[in-house]
């Protein structure tokens, strides 16, 4: 994993905790929330504060989300908005943390500039000893306060403050000026600088969880369903419940709720060239297997040694190339069904509020196309990159460093991004789900059958590793 970290591409973006005070902070926090301390003077911590370095030296990945739910946090700096979140167990944590601070800048910008702040992303249970109890997790609330208790004391001082202001004795009531006095003195002036946080509630109901080897929970949609990595869960409070193995069903299902598109007919992108890259991600896969030097390979150098060798290469290339010659020279139109291997790599997600989290799906039904995967997930990248042949790797770190890291926004923008309707608007969210709900008009064969023809009703796809 050393290539990974040494080019960004794993502990990336990470915020640098390197001062005395900012140590000293963290362990006032840390001690705060879980009874431990670190010994290190130099490591880096992710959006919620965790540190892999404090993590290595504790012994501990999850000091700080014991039993995987109700995460716990460590705010040293505003900037830590910027960082990935490590470790994840929910897919909506991240961008939970990352609103929270964004909502509470300003005060979380004062707040940190004297001390830590710590929480934790509350929600109704404290395990998940089954996927069922998953389902009791509608909403998340952020609690937080100060090593000191700052926003706790501001509370009480404004409550004093009313009491002084409201009671017919309070102007004589040294005891309460008293304690307005001792208070004020660790929280500063709370009437004209307020010291509260916004706990805003966030509702969680399509998400991707770690736990049970990997679950896609899709909640609020028009035809719910969990897509599980591995074993199907039972005693879940959904009717259709699917696992990676049952590409028709699955296809049937992001289909029936609008949350897919084909690549080559997306708005905003050029379809023939992301496939194309996805037909070169393959070859690589195969050509590195065959212990194939891929050192300095250019795409025309990688395009000849895969025409040499295009009797081995997987069923999922040939079915891109027909896409893509369909696309760039108007021939036949290949009839690509949801049995067919490439069927998934010829999609993305449509721009709904759900967009990430069917291309992290997607993402694991194509394993194979190494950049979805590492941008969409990354824990699932990982754990391939392990087992991958030193040339592969080294390629495809390479690949992503020069392609990817130098410009995330727009590599994104390029894969997945949405133009605007004819309206100027951007088809999703509540638009998306009142077209899904009321029916969506396609005027032509196509569209009512997709680009590959009516949804086969054969199960099949198995994912190739």
């Amino acid at each position: 994993m050393k290539r990974l970290i040494q080019h960004g591409l794993m502990f990336g973006n990470l915020f640098h905790v390197a001062s005395p005070a900012l140590v000293e902070r963290y362990n006032r926090a840390l001690k705060h929330l879980t009874g431990k301390t670190t010994g290190l003077t130099d490591f880096h911590v992710d959006i919620s504060g965790y540190s892999p370095e404090v993590g290595d030296e504790l012994g501990d990945d999850h000091y700080l989300n014991h039993a995987g739910v109700n995460r716990q946090f460590i705010l040293l700096s505003t900037e830590q908005k910027r960082c990935p979140l490590l470790n994840v167990k929910f897919s909506t944590s991240r961008d939970i943390l990352r609103r929270f601070i964004v909502a509470n800048e300003n005060q979380l910008f004062a707040l940190t500039a004297t001390d830590a702040v710590a929480g934790e992303l509350v929600n109704s249970v404290f395990e998940v000893p089954t996927a069922a109890k998953l389902f009791d997790i509608r909403q998340v609330r952020i609690e937080a306060d100060t090593t000191k208790g700052t926003l706790r004391q501001a509370d009480r001082l404004a409550d004093l403050v009313e009491r002084f202001k409201t009671e017919d004795d309070g102007w004589f009531d040294d005891v309460l000026i008293g304690e307005m006095i001792e208070t004020a003195e660790r929280t500063g002036d709370v009437t004209r600088n307020p010291v509260r946080l916004k706990h805003e509630v966030f509702e969680q109901q399509n998400f991707w969880t770690a736990h049970f080897g990997g679950l896609y929970v899709f909640q609020d949609v028009e035809h719910p369903a969990l897509i599980a990595s591995g074993e199907k869960p039972e005693g879940v409070p959904l009717d259709h419940v699917f696992d990676c193995t049952q590409g028709n069903a699955i296809a049937k299902f992001l289909e029936l709720n609008g949350l897919v598109e084909p690549i080559i007919r997306a708005r905003g992108v050029d379809g023939a060239a992301i496939l194309r890259q996805k037909m070169g991600f393959l070859a690589i896969s195969v050509l590195a297997d065959k212990g194939m030097d891929l050192s300095g390979l250019s795409r025309s150098d990688l395009r000849r040694m895969a025409a040499r060798h295009a009797g081995e290469l997987p069923p999922e290339f040939e079915g891109m190339a027909a896409m893509v010659r369909w696309a760039e020279s108007g021939g036949k139109w290949p009839k690509i069904k949801s049995d067919h291997p490439a069927y998934f790599y010829c999609l993305r997600a449509t721009n709904t509020p759900e967009c990430d989290l069917v291309n992290m799906l997607l993402a694991e039904l194509t394993p194979l196309d190494f950049r979805q995967l590492f941008i969409c997930h990354k824990d699932a990248f990982y754990q391939q990159y392990r087992g991958w042949p030193e040339a592969k790797k080294d390629h495809v770190v390479a690949f992503l460093a020069r392609e990817y890291a130098v410009d995330k926004v727009g590599a994104r923008a390029a894969l997945f991004g949405h133009e605007p309707d004819m309206n100027g608007r951007s088809v999703g969210g509540e638009d998306r789900r009142k077209n899904s709900k009321s029916g969506r008009r396609r005027d032509s064969l196509m569209e009512r059958v997709g680009p590959w023809g009516a949804i086969s009703s054969r199960s099949g796809n198995r994912r190739r590793r």
